[in-house]
């Protein structure tokens, strides 16, 4: 499991660099939780540059910390999805309620 991070004032930005199904899921969110809680962000940003795949699981793991956000007084964004998820992100409803940051793949330092 790789999970990169970068905290930038009230910000968090993940990066996941692997694909995210259901065999792998469980060790992302307890990674995602705990950096969530140790900073408290106004917002979190996933940046998925290096995911290809992602099922129902990976859906259920975004509204999940979705709703963590919220109950933090936080926001949800998302970055850099390719074709298969960005369909994967409509039908499900997550592009509604996670908006899409363009242009994000600037070089960036991550922990």
């Amino acid at each position: 499991m790789e999970i990169d991070y970068k905290k930038e004032d009230k910000q968090l930005t993940f990066k996941i660099n692997e694909d995210i199904d259901e065999c792998c899921v469980q060790k992302i969110r307890r990674k995602l939780d705990n950096e969530i809680e140790r900073y408290m962000p106004k917002e979190i940003i996933f940046d998925f540059s290096d995911v290809s795949f992602m099922d129902s699981a990976g859906i259920g793991l975004l509204i999940g910390r979705y709703k963590l956000a919220t109950m933090l007084g936080g926001k949800v964004k998302i970055s850099n999805i390719n074709t298969t998820i960005r369909k994967i992100f409509e039908m499900s409803g997550i592009l509604r309620i996670m908006p899409e940051i363009k242009n994000t793949n600037k070089e960036v330092q991550y922990e």
